[in-house]
Parts: structure tokens; C-alpha cells; sequence
């Protein structure tokens, strides 16, 4: 568990989390936040915040199995009951991490958060693969 803990110091560091409520609410509004996380022990008017903020959005929420104490000395900020994970390389490896320590209740989001990574994936090499084609034009052959 803690690895998980360690991750989203990680996360803080390299700038792919957003921490808060107000923070998660426009990461997520602005179609930044890929994958929406509670405390355990968030508020009933946390999670219904939650809930209105990824009403109607592609978003996957997740309550982790951890206080907002254990959460906020890991990323160092206090009272945080609720965080946006804005990379969706950084979700998929949160989810995995997660199932792997508890598969029963994470293994359908994991699912979720690595179908939208592989789509992502395919929607950029399709790009790449249409830009280089207008650029040098695509190589035909004559059979």
C-alpha cells in the first residue's frame, strides 16, 4: 500500500495531480482530469461534490482505502479528501497498483482507465501516422 502512497507524491512532483476540491473541480470541468479520487473517509458533501463534478463526463472515481491524513502526508498538503489525476499514464499505473493490492474492488476501473490509456495511445500513432503521410505522402506501390 504504501507504493501507492509513494505514487502520488510522485504524481504531486511532476505536476500530474490536481489536490483539493476547488483544484479537482476545474481540472476536471476543463477536461484535464482523467481519473477522480476520494478519501476513505471523504464527507458525504465531498463525494457528493465528487459526484456532481464527473456527472456527465468520461471520468472513472475511485475512493481509495486511505484517510485524508495518510493522502495529505503523502502529497503535502492538508485536509485532502479529494484529488484529480490530470496523466492518464500516471492513472493506469495508480489503478494497476491498486488492483494488484486489492483486485476485487479496483479491478473494473483498472479495466476503464487502461481501455481509455489504449485508445488515447492508438488516437496519437493514427495522428502521427496522418501527419507524416500529408507531409511525405503515402508510399504507394504498384503490384
Amino acid at each position: 500500500m504504501d507504493k501507492i502512497l509513494n505514487m502520488l507524491g510522485l504524481m504531486r512532483r511532476a505536476n500530474a495531480i490536481q489536490i483539493g476540491e476547488t483544484n479537482t473541480g476545474s481540472a476536471v470541468r476543463a477536461g484535464k482530469g482523467k481519473l477522480l479520487l476520494l478519501a476513505a473517509d471523504a464527507s458525504d458533501n465531498a463525494k457528493s461534490r465528487a459526484q456532481g463534478f464527473a456527472r456527465g463526463r468520461n471520468i472513472t472515481t475511485v475512493s481509495l482505502p486511505y484517510t485524508k491524513e495518510e493522502i495529505s502526508a503523502a502529497v503535502g498538503v492538508s485536509g485532502c479528501s479529494m484529488a484529480s489525476v490530470t496523466d492518464l499514464g500516471f492513472a493506469n499505473a495508480l489503478m494497476k497498483a491498486l488492483s494488484e493490492a486489492v483486485p476485487d474492488a479496483y479491478s473494473e476501473a483498472a479495466g476503464e482507465v487502461e481501455e481509455r490509456l489504449q485508445r488515447a495511445q492508438r488516437r496519437k500513432s493514427e495522428a502521427d501516422a496522418h501527419r507524416r503521410n500529408k507531409r511525405f505522402g503515402k508510399r504507394r506501390t504498384n503490384v
